[in-house]
């Protein structure tokens, strides 16, 4: 009498597993190899192929474009090349030389104080502005669009019109208050007119982050609330900002980022002066790549940059799973 079907898959299946744990153990490579092929096999994995054939530009692009300049780049911080010379082996020379420079010093204050206070205020106006659009606001949907048209409009065209609003003799801002003041010009001024550009751009990205995050609260946790006699400053204080500080972090770390990375209101706006006041890291790798022809200290510069920018990402990471 045959045996039934599912006893003797039961038994193949038993089978099978038996001479894929021997290869394990005698030929790894082997028992790899053929996992490999049954699972090319299945339907599943076909479609995972031809995704991969959509998806393969882009990976070529980004392998080209971003995974081969990070490591040559990182090569290319312990050498002193002008790009005309042959490449030389300096070792850590450009890292001692960037940390010796007392000019190094003032550039990593100017971004820290740069990147802090556009960080502070491009997070608590949005929050603020999203907590009311949210109250369905009449017209909330073309204040959205308002306040959203500065990030998506080019930056150099952005620092373009703040430089000539800013501008000390035909500039709008002196016109209206009918001051005389040299914003752009003065070592005291010029790095707070660059903040506030910069508050003013970003407002618009991470209000409608911010609006994401209420659109993801149950509404029928205000109702709740309402219920219980919660008035607008409760509501704000016990419901919005516990449950929106995943967002808020992500907010906190997206502005933190970009605002170390700044460099084209720098480059058009100031130029990194006066007397270097708003000259800062990539505007320094800039300059050190392009006007002075050292691409060593300019990629040693650029990895100082990112071990601060890292640093700084897991610290807030850190904080973030620790508060929750």
């Amino acid at each position: 009498m045959p045996p039934h079907p599912a006893l003797s898959r039961k038994a193949r299946g038993s089978e099978l597993l038996t001479i894929h744990h021997s290869l394990l153990i005698t030929h790894p490579s082997t028992f790899i190899y053929n996992i490999m092929v049954i699972t090319m096999q299945t339907k599943d994995c076909k479609n995972n192929i031809v995704g991969l054939y959509f998806v393969l530009p882009a990976l070529i692009g980004t392998f080209i474009f971003i995974i081969i300049p990070i490591f040559c780049s990182f090569a290319l911080s312990f050498t002193d090349w002008d790009l005309l010379n042959e490449v030389k082996f300096v070792g850590l020379d450009n890292y001692r030389a960037v940390f010796s420079e007392p000019v190094f010093f003032q550039i990593l204050l100017n971004t820290v104080v740069y990147a802090i206070s556009v960080t502070v205020f491009a997070v608590i106006i949005p929050f603020l502005i999203a907590s009311i659009l949210n109250t369905k606001l009449r017209g909330a949907e073309w204040f959205k669009t308002i306040y959203f048209l500065p990030f998506i409009t080019p930056a150099v065209v952005i620092a373009i019109v703040w430089a000539w609003i800013f501008d000390p003799n035909i500039g709008g801002v002196n016109m209206l208050f009918k001051t005389h003041l040299t914003w752009l010009f003065d070592t005291h001024l010029a790095m707070p007119v660059l903040i506030f550009v910069s508050i003013w751009k970003l407002i618009g990205y991470n209000t409608v982050l911010y609006l994401t995050g209420f659109a993801s609260i149950n509404s029928e946790i205000y109702e709740a609330a309402k219920i219980d006699g919660a008035d607008l400053p409760k509501i704000f204080r016990y419901i919005n900002l516990p449950l929106l500080k995943p967002t808020t972090c992500f907010v906190i770390l997206v502005t933190l980022i970009s605002s170390f990375q700044v460099f084209d209101l720098i480059y058009v706006m100031t130029s990194g002066g006066p007397n270097d006041s708003t000259n800062v890291i990539v505007y320094a790798i800039y300059k050190y790549a392009f006007e002075y022809f050292d691409i060593g200290k300019s990629c040693a510069l650029a990895y100082i940059l990112f071990g601060i920018i890292f640093v700084l990402a897991l610290l807030q990471m850190k904080y973030s799973k620790k508060s929750d």
